[in-house]
């Protein structure tokens, strides 16, 4: 596949890399959104202000990865007016907080009702949370305004026909086919052992996000490896120190794991405790890609394998242009990312953009368009990222990437092409 028509081979027409700076309604959604769009003219308006809303968890148990995935959208919003904005008008963003589901469809309410003028937007991206997005991205398809989704996972956000929704990252499907991958290859290949002997068992919160991902883990282990089962417990993880005994009686040697950050916390914690672990755990998402994560739990984390979106810490030119997007994010914010889904977040924003500024307008059928027609492949693609965008709003070329903790740091293992490391059979 050729680069898009104005492109550089290795970058997006009009961006640099940062310096510093189905329907869904009847009568009433038809009527919601003739008043939506009426007052959408003032922030769509030809050469003013262009503004762009932003639905994060900004606080509560995800709002360390809602705030980091937020600033990525944050540093390719600034590089993108750096390049002259898109369509030649300047960007500004609009954050709103969303914890839970309920916040996230108040926060589409607030971006595109009529009370508030100056809080319309555009377009709207987001999210980090599956759950949060489902009832978002429900939100705006119900009035028609596009929804760019940079980071929750769950398949059925992109299963219900909507028209205006789009997703930049991979799904729930793609996490489980590449852990089973490990599960089915590369550790009976290096544990030395078939795998119809492996005994293997699958956790996961029981929230959209845990199940996508377990779901698929069952259907492909199920009949091959040696299953204890699929076990799901309370999101929070409260209950999840209880279920850890049948793991150690059955002998599990590979736990894959789908949790949050604190859930993390307390399965490492709750298998201290034990004075059990299994030979190995295999994370799916950003519970295990946070870098305070790491430190609260030092060496117990090393050597643990995750599956998630490409680290900073890649090979070739995806890691240079990483390390790029780690220094600009260092002199904005003081410190080093905390975890790649500012990366994420930067690299499916720069995708949109482009796909926006390519438009030729903000008319949403336009964006669809723009969106569906906009394609880059991986060897033109910034950060590896590339595009190809189903009937669904669904990149369909993106994948996740198999990362594991070596001296501290995340570092990228498979594929080969991302491999900054040679992934390790053992934890610790």
């Amino acid at each position: 596949m050729m680069p898009p028509s104005g492109c550089a081979a290795a970058t997006l027409a009009g961006v640099r890399h940062p310096s510093r700076r189905r329907l869904l309604g009847a009568t009433a959604g038809l009527a919601m959104a003739a008043r939506a769009g009426a007052a959408l003219a003032q922030a769509r308006a030809p050469g003013a202000e262009l503004r762009l809303g932003a639905i994060y968890p900004f606080s509560g148990p995800l709002a360390l990865l809602g705030d980091e995935s937020f600033r990525g959208l944050e540093l390719a919003v600034e590089a993108r007016n750096e390049a002259g904005g898109v369509q030649g008008r300047p960007l500004r963003l609009m954050k709103a907080e969303a914890t839970e589901a309920s916040q996230a469809s108040d926060a589409v309410r607030r971006f595109t009702g009529a009370d508030k003028a100056a809080e319309k937007v555009a377009a709207l991206f987001g999210s980090c949370a599956s759950p949060l997005s489902f009832a978002a991205t429900q939100a705006a398809e119900l009035v028609g305004m596009p929804f760019f989704e940079l980071g929750a996972i769950a398949d059925s956000i992109t299963t219900r026909g909507f028209r205006y929704l789009f997703r930049a990252c991979p799904r729930g499907e793609d996490f489980a086919a590449l852990g089973l991958r490990v599960a089915r290859e590369l550790l009976p290949a290096q544990w030395q052992q078939p795998l119809s002997g492996l005994r293997a068992a699958i956790l996961h919160e029981d929230g959209l996000y845990g199940q996508s991902v377990a779901t698929a883990q069952e259907a492909g282990l199920q009949g091959q490896a040696a299953l204890l089962g699929r076990f799901a417990y309370t999101p929070g993880g409260q209950d999840l120190a209880a279920l850890l005994p049948r793991l150690r009686a059955a002998d599990v040697q590979l736990l894959l794991h789908t949790g949050h950050a604190s859930e993390v916390l307390l399965l490492f914690r709750a298998m201290k405790d034990l004075g059990w672990r299994p030979r190995m755990v295999l994370g799916s998402g950003g519970g295990y890609a946070l870098a305070d994560t790491a430190q609260a739990l030092g060496p117990a984390l090393e050597g643990v394998l995750n599956v998630d979106v490409p680290p900073y810490a890649s090979a070739g030119r995806a890691g240079e242009e990483a390390r790029q997007v780690a220094e600009s994010y260092r002199l904005k914010y003081g410190h080093d990312p905390r975890s790649a889904h500012s990366l994420a977040n930067y690299a499916g924003a720069r995708l949109f953009l482009e796909a926006m500024h390519r438009a030729g307008g903000m008319e949403k059928e336009r964006l669809r368009a723009a969106v569906l027609a906009f394609e880059l492949d991986e060897a033109h693609a910034p950060f590896g990222w590339p595009a190809d965008f189903d009937e669904t709003g669904q990149n369909r070329r993106m994948r996740p990437v198999l990362s594991q903790w070596q001296g501290g740091r995340l570092v990228a293992v498979l594929p080969e092409n991302f491999a900054l490391a040679r992934p390790r059979a053992e934890m610790g």
